[in-house]
């Protein structure tokens, strides 16, 4: 019975922890006290022209996900070219070969991207 009340504590100290945090953040966040252009952007004071929420193309975003995607992919050749540095001779071979079907894998993917058009600026 008393593994309960650990379960109740711990609840009541993550619900308790998220309205805190929300509480506190009231308090000290950003308020438009008498100078109605501090909530404009950038709050330089400046009225904006025209509609200040412009449509982005989904070509900025595709650029974006493929540029975070191979980001992350050098990061792993990077990490596994300090384990390939390290390892004995026997490691080598299978290392090696992992890092190859890594590297084709990622190379079909970019075919495929490619040959989608997805690389073509419109």
């Amino acid at each position: 019975m008393t593994g309960i009340w650990y379960v109740v504590g711990y609840a009541f100290a993550g619900v308790s922890f998220v309205f805190l945090t929300i509480g506190l953040a009231w308090l000290i966040s950003h308020r438009t006290r008498g100078d109605k252009h501090k909530g404009y952007p950038y709050e330089s004071g400046i009225d904006t022209y025209g509609d200040t929420h412009a449509r982005f193309g989904i070509s900025f975003y595709i650029y974006a996900l493929m540029f975070v995607a191979f980001d992350i992919e050098v990061i792993f050749i990077f990490l596994w070219a300090l384990i390939f540095a390290s390892a004995d001779g026997a490691a080598i071979g299978g290392l090696f070969v992992t890092m190859l079907l890594f590297v084709t894998i990622l190379l079909f993917g970019l075919a495929y991207a490619w040959r989608k058009g997805v690389l073509s600026w419109r």
